[in-house]
This record gives structure tokens, sequence and C-alpha cells, in this order.
């Protein structure tokens, strides 16, 4: 489908004729300051706020920090007396949900952990519960935030595919683009609220992505450290990092790929309980904790030589590419200074160091 033209004087009325059969999410900005993906019932008195990135991504709408998933009832067998035990799964609601102001990486975040949660042999129910009937429009970053790496991870600026429409600002109006099934609709049903593209408006939009790359204040060789992990890993660099982790976890929980998570059964009465999931991290001490108190894992070094090699070497053997997308909130919540930004630097600088050294000794 060619892309259309919205006017930003059309943006509101058109959030408000989509949220009349779809839940709204979008970042707003809150009573703090603090601009977080929220759901959105009154768009009089509340605007999306397009301006600061969402210091949550949306993850937690699909994979939720706490959730149940089954109750269970404990009984007896009538003939030999024996303990039984019966599950009963505990779906979320399926609401039809359009997610608006996605920002590329964030996107590209939620489309990795379809692949954990939807890509094997096995389909998480829960997940795959929330994540129909969800529609995403997406707007691409035509100026990165401090922290964005983005461009170093191909997430972003702006996607190529995977979003349902997605919007670049040309100044009084978004350039539109229609990926999936989802946007065409969304065109279609309210067709008064564009208009075709001129060719004008195509010289602006590709000029506006040209400079948005340009923008990046932050340079990070993500695909060198890639390639220098597969060749030797920095145990002395771990070490030193792993010394700085305060295991607080907020790096993985802001994370929007990071999927680890704990099951336990919590007892409510002598008949029964219910089964929670919830997230885990792998920079938590007891994060390979085994029975009997012993930890094969070195917890001085080893918490984040975990995270790391997860990220840029173990998922891209998988998956072909790293999981991390480049979005920048672990820089800004890693009061330790412990970010990926920092591993990915040390470790690069240790490669032009040791290569400094080599043409010393020739």
């Amino acid at each position: 489908m060619n892309p259309v033209i919205l006017s930003k004087d059309h943006l509101v009325p058109l959030l408000r004729k989509i949220s009349r059969s779809r839940r709204l999410i979008a970042p707003l900005r809150n009573e703090h300051g603090d601009t977080i993906f929220s759901e959105i019932t009154d768009l009089d008195g509340a605007v999306p706020d397009l301006d600061n990135q969402a210091q949550n991504s949306l993850k937690p709408f699909f994979f939720p920090q706490t959730e149940k998933l089954s109750s269970y009832i404990i009984d007896r067998d009538p003939v030999n007396g024996a303990l039984r035990y019966s599950f009963h799964a505990h779906l979320p609601e399926n609401r039809p949900t359009l997610y608006f102001g996605v920002r590329s990486c964030d996107m590209f975040g939620l489309m990795y952990t379809d692949m954990i949660f939807l890509g094997g042999a096995e389909r998480d129910i829960y997940y795959e519960q929330r994540r129909k009937n969800a529609v995403f429009i997406t707007i691409g970053c035509n100026h990165p935030w401090k922290n964005c790496f983005c461009n170093a991870t191909r997430t972003g600026p702006f996607l190529e595919m995977g979003f349902d429409l997605q919007l670049t600002d040309i100044g009084n109006r978004f350039f539109v683009e229609a990926d999936r099934a989802g946007g065409m609709k969304i065109l279609r049903n309210y067709p008064q609220f564009f208009r075709p593209v001129t060719e004008e408006d195509r010289r602006a939009q590709f000029q506006a992505a040209l400079e948005a790359r340009g923008l990046f204040r932050r340079l990070v060789h993500v695909d060198l450290a890639v390639k220098l992990l597969r060749e030797q890993e920095p145990e002395s660099l771990f070490a030193e990092l792993s010394g700085r982790c305060r295991d607080c976890g907020g790096c993985a929980f802001l994370c929007p790929t990071c999927t680890c998570f704990n099951i336990t059964d919590r007892q409510l009465d002598e008949d029964g309980g219910e089964r929670i999931r919830s997230w885990d991290a792998c920079t938590f001490s007891g994060f390979s904790l085994m029975a009997g108190n012993h930890n094969p894992v070195d917890c001085s070094t080893g918490r984040i030589r975990r995270r790391f090699l997860h990220k840029l070497k173990h998922d891209t053997a998988k998956h072909g590419r790293p999981s991390c997308v480049g979005c920048g909130r672990c820089v800004d919540i890693c009061f330790g200074g412990v970010d990926i930004v920092r591993f990915i630097n040390s470790i690069s600088a240790l490669e032009e160091e040791n290569g400094r050294e080599e043409n010393h000794e020739r």
C-alpha cells in the first residue's frame, strides 16, 4: 500500500476513533514527570508524549513482571489415599489493543521476544493470548536520545518491517507507511484522516531519515564486540565489572529482550494454591543456585559474564544477531556503570591495546 500523509491536527481525532474499539497504550507523562507506556482512557486529558523516551518498554504488557499461570487443587485418591494435584490454567484476557508511539527499538525487541515465546515447538499460551489482536503504530526517531545506539544494532532509528503503521515526523504532518494487515485496515477504515503523499513529502521523509542517522551521540562497536567474543572471552574484564554490579536487576527488568523467569507454587490453603511466574535476572546471585545451596557459577565473576555473553554471543549464534536493541535504558538505570555500552567499549579498547602491543613488539 502506498504511503499517505496524516496531519498532526488529525492525530488525536484518529486515536479517539480507534480507541472506541481498542484499548489504547501510549507513552504518557505522569505526575512525577516520568514518561511511561500506559493505558489512555481520556485523550482530552492525556495526550501521548512523543518528545521523551518511555522509561519502560512494551515487555510488561505481553510478559508481566508477575502473573498467575494456574491454580491447583489437592485431593486424595479414593482408592489408595494418595495425594493428587490438578492444575487449571488461568489465561489472561485477550483485549484488542493499539500500541501507539512505539519506537523502532521497542518494536524490534517485541519481535525478538516473539521468537522466544512463539518461535519454538512449544508456544507460550499466556504470551500468545496477549499478543493476539495487537496493532502497533510506531514512530521513527528523528532525534535519537543521548544513550541510544540502535544504529549499531540495526534496529532503528526507522524500521523496514514489523510495524502496522510507521510514522515519520516531517514538520506539521506525519509520513505514514503501512506494513502489516492491522495498519492497512486502519487506512481503509479511516480514509478521511489521510491524504496522498506528494513529491515534497517524499523528499522531506528521505531527508529526515538521512539526518537522523547522523545524530547519534554514541559510537558503539557492537559488531566488533560480537566478533571478539567469538575469538576470546575477556575473563579479567568480566571479573572487574562483576565487582561493580550491585545485583539490583534493573538492567534486566528494563531491557526489552530479557525474558528469564522463575516459577513458584504458592499455597493458599490446605486444599490448593496457585502457580506464579515472575521475572528473574541472570545477574542475580541466586539465579543459578541449586539444591544444597550449591552454585556452579562464581558470583564474583560470573554475573556480568552470563548477561553479556547471552546478549552478544549466544543469541548471535542461535538467532543470527545479538539480542541488544540499542535502546540505551540500561545505561540510564545502572548506577554501577556496568551497562552493555561500557562492556562493548571496554572490550573494544582491549583489542586496540593488544593491537598496539603487537605492533610495538614488531
